[in-house]
């Protein structure tokens, strides 16, 4: 008996090229013992409401999209008690989480084959504030208005350049925030030009952190903290070690945490999985321990 596929695709996301393959992608999953009923996002918040009205009735859910996409589904599905396991056909433009699961990008045929021949795994999902979720960062500081703040035709044609050209320009507004940090170890309490907590191996598809250092269905996210460098050239030294994934400086802190609260002197902006996030004094964000079966 074939299973039920709910596949649910955002048709603005990888400048639409997901159309080039998309009937060999069904034919894939056809032919692997799936019956894939196709719905399509219209807005921002689409993709929830659909895993969350729809979801319980299916055997399997697959996206195609982003991380944004992925993120939005990932949030109805923590609505449901027992979600279905979800696949991912990466069709974004960083494809974070896809670097993250060694996944095909762009290439919705092979994505639809490692949906059939992969397996399950606990997937942890971050818990923003009260209501909000994130597949696999929360961020505020140096850089993280980029991933939301750079042009859609931008990214359409420069890709991760994009990012970084934009980042480029940002540079000498680059904020200091005095943060107080509230996490299962401990506090820190320093000027901050750069905070998250994550669930994943690549950040903006540029900045990898080293494989052991994460993994993805313990109960902990990784807390990355930056101190003011006190200049830029001292910034850019330590952007260029992050980028050739050192991580030895004494501005940087990366501990692994299940909570952390965030206390600001003023409302300061923030990043979920790359849209924003809204303003905020004071944030709780949470691990919640493997709730979905991400299938890679």
């Amino acid at each position: 008996m074939k299973r039920r596929l709910l596949l649910i695709v955002n048709p603005a996301a990888g400048r639409g090229a997901y159309k080039k393959d998309f009937a060999d992608a069904l034919k894939v999953l056809d032919d692997g013992g799936c019956t894939p009923t196709v719905c399509f996002t219209a807005g921002t918040g689409d993709a929830t409401r659909l895993a969350h009205s729809l979801g319980a009735d299916f055997d399997l859910l697959a996206c195609i999209g982003g991380d944004g996409t992925l993120s939005e589904v990932m949030a109805g599905l923590m609505q449901l008690q027992n979600p279905p396991p979800l696949g991912y056909i990466p069709m974004g433009t960083s494809n974070d989480v896809a670097s993250t699961l060694d996944l095909p990008k762009n290439n919705p045929v092979a994505a639809a084959r490692r949906i059939l021949d992969g397996t399950p795994h606990p997937y942890d999902v971050g818990g923003f504030g009260e209501r909000d979720f994130f597949a696999y960062i929360a961020a505020f500081g140096a850089f993280t208005e980029v991933s939301y703040a750079t042009p859609q035709n931008q990214k359409k044609l420069l890709g991760h350049l994009a990012y970084v050209l934009q980042g480029a320009a940002l540079l000498p507004r680059i904020e200091v925030y005095p943060t107080r940090v509230e996490y299962d170890g401990g506090v820190v309490e320093e000027n901050l030009v750069y905070g998250s907590m994550s669930n994943s191996t690549s950040v903006a598809g540029i900045v990898r952190l080293p494989e052991e250092m994460v993994s993805l269905g313990d109960g902990l996210s990784e807390l990355v903290l930056v101190k003011d460098p006190g200049n830029l050239m001292a910034l850019s030294e330590l952007a260029d070690s992050v980028l050739s994934r050192r991580f030895d400086s004494d501005k940087l802190l990366i501990l692994h945490t299940k909570k952390a609260r965030f206390t600001f002197d003023r409302p300061v902006p923030w990043t979920r999985d790359g849209e924003a996030g809204g303003n905020h004094r004071q944030i709780e964000l949470r691990n919640y321990e493997a709730p979905i079966r991400l299938i890679f």
